[in-house]
């Protein structure tokens, strides 16, 4: 009896000590060849993997993250001149590869709007697991802004409250973050109700 107490707080002690690990890693390269393994603080359960790519014009540049994380979720989003790739997993360093290269991902088939300057009618293609459209108002150093584009559904589901944005709006049929497609959408409803009411 003795001896299974002891194993017992022997186990105890050594599983107590041991701290979850995740790979972490900034890189403005785009390849996390030089990561460091992290300890986690407590309450970090789950490591990332980021890949972001900024295009403006011809100049891109691409940005790799690593590192431990409270929650993530897996997916992509791309807003026509800033796309991100997430992947996220709950292993001790199971976050050793890169997020997808974005460039290699296929398109999904879904089109949505994105903004660039001013004009917010520009169609992109979707690519990956982006099978929603958002559509997002905020205001960024007292100006407001409109973001549009495409991302994942788990992505657009966690996007509850986001500080500085007033408004985030996720749908999932082609083209349904612009504004003529809420109107006709609206326009269509108000023909729909006004044609019950009349009819029945």
């Amino acid at each position: 009896m003795d001896l299974q107490i002891s194993v017992f707080l022997l186990f105890v002690l050594f599983t107590a000590g041991h701290s979850f690990s995740c790979y972490e890693c900034v890189s403005m390269t785009g390849s996390c060849a030089a990561q460091k393994i992290k300890s986690c603080p407590s309450g970090f359960s789950k490591c990332m993997s980021v890949t972001t790519v900024t295009q403006s014009g011809e100049i891109s540049s691409q940005v790799s993250i690593k590192n431990c994380t409270v929650d993530c979720q897996n997916g992509s989003m791309n807003f026509g001149v800033v796309k991100a790739s997430y992947s996220c997993c709950d292993t001790d360093l199971c976050n050793s590869k890169d997020a997808p290269d974005l460039s290699s991902i296929v398109p999904s088939g879904k089109t949505c709007y994105s903004c660039v300057g001013h004009s917010c009618l520009n169609i992109m293609n979707c690519s990956g697991s982006e099978d929603r459209c958002i559509k997002a108002t905020g205001s960024f150093g007292g100006q407001s802004a409109v973001v549009k584009g495409c991302l994942s559904k788990s992505i657009c589901d966690a996007t509850t409250s986001v500080s500085d944005v007033q408004d985030i709006s996720c749908c999932s049929a082609n083209l349904c973050n612009g504004a003529e497609s809420v109107s006709q959408s609206f326009l269509f409803l108000c023909c729909s109700l006004l044609s019950f009411i009349l009819l029945h």
